[in-house]
């Protein structure tokens, strides 16, 4: 899948200046030194040293380590002012259509808000506005609110747009919704970047660290294996999510009690509930796993189990390592992976990272 990003001219416009507001969006890579750094990275180094990356794992793949000074891989866990600043407006108003004329009003060029919204939430910024505004009409016509009231509380012109509109995101009509579930998508910061969540009504159904060119994947997998319509926005359950990951990233949480949908074949079911009887700062080899479940000669099996396993954290793919005591690979990247132990072992983050 081809990079949704800035081009090279708009990268080092923004490197030249260090423009923070681009941290997340863009890592550079200083060939002298093999190190990836943030575009406002307070270091100078020549033009001509550099060579640009539209994520943090491209610049890995090639060869860079996140710089210690300015911790690219810390971007992403932090929106840049100008689009926390939008969220929140259109949290606190979702009912309000914005313009292009109103984004730049508040020095927010259209284009530029369309690229952040897609490379981070996997939509435009119009279509995750609308999707904000759909969710809450969905959730005031579970909760009795007369169809009339919703579609003038939620900033919709007209019934048929309305209804136009919540056939496309919901599959079916407004009047028969009341019963109607779908996944509620939010990206969740952490110090290792941000996570992807997705959840239902009762349970977590996806949560894995967001790398940008595998957003739109991501959505169109989760469509696929729910069979539900994705809307931004927090629930119950994300919101339960949340407080646990705060405590398990401050290292005071050993184990997640959020609900969770293992969705899979009955091997990888198996599997994965093994996973989660690991504990926390421990490791297994994928023998091991293979024995434990009673399959000792599907090493490769449970591997790749493993790499499909799509509830990072709350199945701990990343307790599983090689035979040999490797860490191998690990779909959050093997930094990550090692990261990740570190915090479990000593409740806390230090140390290179990759």
């Amino acid at each position: 899948m081809k990079a949704i990003g800035p081009d090279e001219r708009e990268m080092v416009a923004a490197w030249r200046r260090r423009d923070a507001g681009y941290d997340g969006v863009f890592v550079l890579g200083v060939k002298t030194t093999g190190i990836c750094c943030r575009p406002s990275c307070p270091s100078q180094p020549k033009r001509e040293h550099l060579e640009f990356f539209h994520s943090l794992g491209e610049a890995v793949g090639a060869g860079y380590r996140p710089c210690k000074r300015c911790a690219p891989e810390r971007a992403n866990g932090q929106p840049p002012a100008w689009v926390a600043g939008l969220v929140a407006r259109v949290t606190a108003a979702p009912d309000r259509r914005w313009s292009a004329d109103e984004l730049r009003a508040m020095d927010i060029p259209p284009e530029r808000a369309r690229r952040w919204f897609r490379q981070h939430h996997g939509m435009t910024f119009a279509a995750w506005a609308r999707g904000l505004r759909l969710s809450q009409a969905l959730a005031s016509i579970r909760r009795g609110a007369p169809i009339d009231d919703v579609v003038l509380s939620h900033g919709f012109e007209s019934h048929s747009g309305f209804r136009l509109a919540f056939q496309r995101a919901f599959g079916r009509s407004p009047g028969r919704a009341r019963g109607a579930d779908c996944l509620h998508v939010i990206l969740i910061d952490t110090p290792l970047g941000p996570l992807l969540a997705a959840a239902s009504d009762t349970a977590v159904c996806q949560l894995e660290f967001a790398d940008r060119r595998g957003l739109e994947r991501s959505y169109a997998e989760m469509r696929q294996r729910f069979d539900l319509p994705l809307v931004p926005g927090s629930n119950a359950v994300l919101d339960r999510l949340q407080g646990e990951l705060a405590g398990y990233f401050c290292g005071t949480l050993r184990s997640f009690s959020v609900p969770a949908i293992l969705r899979g074949t009955a091997f990888q079911q198996r599997t994965w509930r093994e996973l989660q009887r690991i504990p926390a700062g421990t490791t297994l080899s994928y023998a091991e796993v293979a024995r434990r479940i009673g399959s000792p000669s599907a090493v490769r099996a449970v591997a790749r189990a493993n790499a499909t396993n799509r509830l990072y954290l709350l199945v701990p793919c990343h307790r599983v390592i090689a035979q040999d005591g490797s860490l191998s690979g690990y779909g959050g990247g093997v930094w990550r992976k090692r990261l990740l132990l570190q915090l479990e072992r000593t409740g806390q983050i230090h140390g290179p990272m990759v």
